[in-house]
Parts: C-alpha cells; sequence; structure tokens
C-alpha cells in the first residue's frame, strides 16, 4: 500500500529555516580568515579571540596549511586545576559550580581549517605569530624550478 504524505508549504519553510540555522551555527564556529597572495610568499591571518597560544597547531606539507585550534572555557581550565575531592569526604559546593553563566553566547571547542596554494610552499620556512588575538602564518613559496633541456642519445 502506498501512503501519500502532503506537505503545507508552512513546512517546507519550517525546514528550511532550520537548515538554515544550523548552517549558520556551523559557519559561526570557524574563525574568520584572511589570505594575502604576494609573489614571495602566502599571508593567512586568522581570528582566534581568547584562544591560548599553546592550544594553536599549524602544520604544512608542499601545497597545504592545516591549522587548528582549541577554545576553552575558565571555567572548564579552572576544574582541571583544582585538587580533586578525597575518596569518602561529600563534595562542597564550590565557587566554580556557582559560577555558571547565566547566559553564555561564547562558542568553545576545537575546530579545524585547511588552506590549499595553487603554488608549492615551503614548510621549512614557515612563521606563525599570535598577536591580540590574531593568527597571522607566512608561507614562502618554494623556489621556482627552472625547466631543462635533456639531450637523448641513441
Amino acid at each position: 500500500m502506498l501512503n501519500l504524505r502532503t506537505t503545507s508549504p508552512f513546512e517546507l519553510f519550517d525546514r528550511l529555516d532550520e537548515q538554515l540555522s544550523q548552517q549558520r551555527q556551523e559557519a559561526g564556529r570557524v574563525p574568520a580568515a584572511e589570505v594575502h597572495d604576494t609573489a614571495e610568499a602566502y599571508t593567512i591571518s586568522l581570528e582566534l579571540p581568547g584562544v591560548d597560544r599553546n592550544a594553536i597547531d599549524v602544520k604544512a606539507t608542499e601545497r597545504t596549511l592545516q591549522i587548528s585550534a582549541e577554545r576553552r572555557s575558565t571555567l572548564d581550565s579552572e576544574a582541571q586545576d583544582a585538587p580533586s575531592p578525597e575518596l569518602g569526604s561529600q563534595p562542597e559546593a564550590t565557587a566554580q559550580t556557582q559560577r555558571q553563566p547565566l547566559i553564555s553566547e561564547f562558542r568553545y571547542g576545537t575546530w579545524s581549517r585547511s588552506f590549499r596554494f595553487a603554488t608549492p610552499i615551503d614548510p621549512q620556512r614557515i612563521s606563525a605569530v599570535y598577536r591580540d588575538g590574531v593568527l597571522t602564518v607566512t608561507a614562502p613559496k618554494a623556489p621556482q624550478h627552472t625547466s631543462v633541456s635533456v639531450k637523448v642519445e641513441g
């Protein structure tokens, strides 16, 4: 038996709105980037406010650059530093549990972003500077190889 399901236009709009809001949330997790191409190098700048410098990882191959980072809540880092309660003792209400936010619009978690370049880069000479919440990675282009003519003998 074949069941036909009728869908009202309002249900379609609701599903479309749900999909768009989900995409907006996912897009907000990836930091804004700016890429510049000069004759000598590519320069990539990423906005990373509130990210600890030690939580940033930059990896490169001859044509790609992968940048990943983690932004942790200050409450999470305080909980890791706090001593654990002794076995058998009742956990007391700590200042950390009392400081839970009423509203939090900050985005925490990990992310990763890759950039692929048209010309090879030199992974050994890449430099990264993190200052005032902006990560700037400079990826020098690899020296151009010249073509060589080879005489075929025989």
